[in-house]
């Protein structure tokens, strides 16, 4: 007689039990479009649970019986809306759709088995013999598991040992692998093309950008990798890939669609002896707790993002969906579970920009300590500079030209821009050129200095403060976006300063 173990709860899986429906254990093709988590703005991806989403659309062939049937799509997503699953190509229709809800895991086995028999194998800690003998499931995985056997009422790894339950076979409610079942009715029996399109959670992408100044320090060359993250159990081999660009219009969150979504109830695994049984540790009969992780929690939680996996550098193919920007991948890849996947996204060379330097403060804030300023970079995105398609945000490593070496400058963020926008990318910042702001008797003064050997372009905002506004200015000054701008060129290690007064 097989049976199925459980090794401190850790299932093997198995088939089944016989039913009359229909299985597609897989699509033929599949195609993932992954949209960004709308939250997110420019910040880096959560690897350990995405939150973003993707409409998976695939396509299986099905052979259909004559009549009503269950046919069972198998691998989909874990993270699926099942109200959102669309299925085209059934000649009779759909008459009724479901998400599995129980899937194998160790709490589920649990519970699928409450009240049945089992088998319980241990090891003796007196003896150390390993034995072997029949036990009922008395309890619910979320109540601890609790065990009657011929010596009376336990819970499970009292002894500190291993012990092992095996079972002789699965529920028949419980599925390997997640799985929509749909019902329908065909007038005879006949293979059809199915179409199977639906949303799922626990996607998300970003873009991650590679930007080497030239020599001259006035052009720069601009890489992108388009990285996707794949927080579910389900992998999509040789899938093509999509990614859209831009804030979705969306009227209601995934948790009001997902309602159907199978739940993960957590095993508790708690010691509870009965009379009379040795302890290998403490006072015969002392309670000694044995706590332990769940172990029926998303696999996602537990392990992470496994990978990187980096493919050939042909670029997506960018295209507009409507407001919406989409880049498709120009060849199959595969999508793996708990792991991320790098396309080529854009390659731009000789991008003509500058450098300065810079700062953001109040007309009322006082900084009697130098301190740096934010070196820039700042570059127009059209097609005469060298760039001219739009750059989603995402993260930007810079390298500098040192010597015969490429060193790393900065390591920063960049936001989404529009072709024709004006890009501006922080670089770090400079001890070299610092700024100070002290309040004096009639009014305020701003002093910049710059010890490098070479002139520094400096541009500096202020804000008029909350009950004071910036008037009389030493020397002049433009406005941008709702701020006071002061433009100057710091002589090679010179100095230049403003003076204003604040007017209540």
């Amino acid at each position: 007689m097989r049976r199925w173990l459980l090794p401190l709860l850790a299932v093997f899986p198995a088939p089944a039990g016989a039913h009359s429906a229909v299985t597609s254990a897989a699509p033929e093709s599949v195609s993932v479009t992954v949209y960004r988590d709308p939250d997110r703005a420019e910040g880096t991806i959560d690897a350990r649970f995405p939150q973003g989403f993707a409409l998976v659309s695939e396509k299986r062939r099905i052979t259909l019986p004559a009549g009503e049937s269950t046919i069972r799509f198998e691998g989909v997503a874990d993270g699926m809306i099942a109200v959102s699953a669309v299925v085209t190509g059934l000649p009779g229709g759909v008459v009724q759709k479901n998400r599995d809800a129980k899937l194998l895991s160790p709490a589920a086995l649990v519970d699928g088995t409450l009240g049945r028999a089992v088998h319980l194998r241990r090891t003796d800690p007196a003896t150390g013999k390993v034995t072997e003998q029949d036990a009922v499931i008395r309890s619910a995985s979320s109540e601890a598991l609790v065990l009657e056997t011929g010596q009376g009422v336990e819970g499970l790894r009292c002894s500190g040992l291993p012990e092992t339950v095996s079972y002789d076979s699965l529920p028949p409610d419980l599925s390997v692998r997640p799985t929509l079942s749909v019902t329908t009715s065909s007038p005879a029996a006949i293979e059809v093309d199915v179409t199977l399109t639906y949303l799922a959670t626990g996607f998300d992408w970003a873009a991650n950008y590679v930007a080497r100044i030239g020599p001259g320090g006035r052009t720069m060359d601009l890489f992108a990798w388009l990285t996707v993250a794949n927080g579910n159990q389900t992998a999509f081999p040789q899938a093509s890939l999509l990614a859209v660009a831009g804030r979705l219009n969306r009227t209601s969150d995934h948790d009001s669609l997902d309602e159907e979504a199978p739940s993960l109830p957590f095993l508790m695994l708690r010691c509870w002896r009965f009379e009379g049984y040795a302890a290998p540790y403490g006072r015969a009969g002392e309670a000694r707790p044995f706590p332990s992780p769940p172990l029926a929690a998303p696999m996602m939680a537990a392990r992470g993002m496994e990978s990187i996996v980096v493919t050939s550098q042909r670029v997506a193919r960018q295209e507009d969906l409507g407001d919406l920007k989409l880049y498709r991948v120009p060849m199959a890849v595969d999508i793996n579970p708990d792991a991320q996947k790098q396309v080529a996204l854009l390659h731009k060379d000789n991008i003509a920009f500058e450098s300065y330097y810079a700062a953001d403060l109040s007309a009322s804030d006082e900084i009697p300590q130098p301190r740096p300023l934010r070196r820039m970079i700042r570059f127009v995105n059209r097609e005469d500079r060298g760039a001219g398609v739009p750059l989603p945000s995402g993260g930007i490593a810079i390298f500098a030209p040192h010597g015969d070496e490429s060193l790393l400058l900065a390591d920063s963020r960049m936001r989404d821009y529009a072709k024709g926008e004006t890009v501006r990318i922080e670089a770090g910042e400079s001890a070299q050129q610092t700024i100070v702001q002290e309040r004096r008797d009639k009014g305020m003064r701003l002093a910049l200095t710059n010890a490098a050997p070479s002139p520094a372009a400096v541009e500096i905002e202020i804000a008029d403060a909350e009950r004071a506004r910036l008037v009389s200015p030493s020397r002049p000054l433009t406005r941008r976006d709702g701020r006071w701008l002061w433009k100057a060129v710091i002589p090679a290690n010179g100095a230049a300063s403003l003076d204003y007064r604040l007017r209540e």
